[in-house]
């Protein structure tokens, strides 16, 4: 005796419109544009408003010398300005009292230069730098 197999046919699945799919993410993403230019906006106003200058960014952090690797973009930092760090999860204001480049000690790093700064707290690459 041989037995039949049993063919069993598969229901085809239905495809989703992507027309509706495509309109809801162009209308999502707008959505998020808007919110991210009225954020940016709220940030530089707030800035303004306090008197910082933006003099670098941070690039890098080493957490076993609590020291973080800024690029200076505007006019330069000195020993013995005050700074504000500004990040998402960053927010200190402190005293430079060390920078270095190249394990070099100096007492005033100038635009376009990548100096390294000691710092009190935790940094994230991204974060601003401000001269109060």
């Amino acid at each position: 005796m041989t037995k039949k197999k049993k063919v069993v046919k598969r229901a085809k699945r239905v495809k989703a419109r992507p027309k509706k799919v495509v309109k809801k993410a162009k209308a999502f993403k707008a959505k998020v544009r808007k919110s991210a230019a009225k954020k940016a906006k709220g940030k530089k106003a707030k800035s303004a408003l306090l008197g910082l200058e933006k003099v670098g960014e941070v690039t890098h952090y080493f957490p076993h010398v609590d020291a973080a690797a800024v690029l200076l973009l505007k006019d330069g930092l000195k020993i013995g300005d005050q700074i504000y760090i500004k990040g998402h999860t960053s927010d200190f204001k402190e005293k430079v009292a060390s920078m270095q480049i190249d394990h070099v000690m100096i007492q005033e790093g100038k635009k376009g230069q990548e100096i390294g700064l000691k710092v009190k707290s935790r940094v994230r690459i991204g974060d601003s730098v401000y001269r109060v």
